[in-house]
């Protein structure tokens, strides 16, 4: 079996998130709004490892839905830390290629279960 890349993917942005809550909560004094992205940031990594321990395919067709929500909401706290001013252009468009990327992937994984599995 090769590397699941998704699993990488996920705990790999699950660690840039942490170490972005870090900085934003000791250098830029940002409480609240890091705190949201700190919460759906890291959950993305922890539902694909729960997705691993599926009890059905339908159940793991769930758990990554979810993950792809918590992913969207990611998107989200980091659009708005970067239009208040708290993240640079930089920063933000990189961690936004990450999450865009994963979403890819889990959109992907999801479907090509869904048609194994003959569900639309």
């Amino acid at each position: 079996m090769g590397e699941n890349i998704i699993k990488t993917k996920s705990f790999s942005f699950a660690l840039r998130i942490v170490k972005l809550y870090q900085f934003l909560s000791s250098d830029k004094k940002e409480y609240v709004l890091s705190k949201q992205l700190l919460r759906s940031g890291t959950s993305i990594g922890a539902l694909v490892r729960e997705s691993e321990q599926a009890e059905s395919k339908l159940d793991f067709i769930h758990k990554l839905a979810i993950a792809q929500k918590e992913a969207n909401e990611s998107d989200y706290w980091l659009e708005l830390l970067f239009k208040s001013g708290y993240l640079e252009e930089v920063q933000y468009q990189s961690l936004k290629s990450d999450i865009v990327e994963i979403n890819k992937i889990l959109a992907s994984i999801s479907i090509t279960t869904k048609q194994k599995i003959g569900k639309k």
